[in-house]
């Protein structure tokens, strides 16, 4: 999951604020950019892990765009000082254990899913494109 994150400098500050809009409560305070990413992707596993422990909804990640219109809604004053990055996650070890399942698909959308699978870097196996793909539809609700 690609999840938006805003750099906000502190009031009076050196540092960063570094929220994740996906995630309320979800932000960390660092130095740099460099410390502001790693340990924001920590901080999103480590929520992340809570939310899978109390059995909660991994919540799906909106687009940048959309958090950026809001931020500039929520925040008028500050927002030219603010930027955004992208942190990608990979929240399968979130949903719950795997299950096998039975999945009949047509021969050429096979075709199709193994080519996508075997030139990209994001997609590790069939399951995992086709579980992206339906984290998508499900997300779309």
């Amino acid at each position: 999951m690609k999840y938006a994150v805003v750099f906000a400098n502190l009031q009076n500050s050196v540092l960063y604020q570094v929220i994740v809009p996906d995630l309320p409560g979800c932000s960390v305070n660092v130095e740099s950019i460099d410390l502001g990413l790693e340990k924001i992707s920590q901080s999103i596993k480590n929520h992340l892990a809570i939310l899978a422990e109390y059995g909660e909804k991994i919540p799906s990640a909106l687009t940048i765009e959309k958090h950026r219109q809001q931020y500039a809604i929520d925040n008028p004053h500050t927002y030219s000082q603010a930027f955004w990055a992208i942190v990608d996650i990979d929240i399968s070890a979130y949903l719950g254990k795997s299950h096998k399942i039975n999945v009949t698909l047509p021969e050429l959308l096979i075709k199709q899913i193994d080519e996508r699978v075997s030139k990209s870097s994001h997609y590790k196996t069939r399951s995992g494109f086709i579980a992206s793909a339906c984290l998508i539809e499900l997300g779309k609700q």
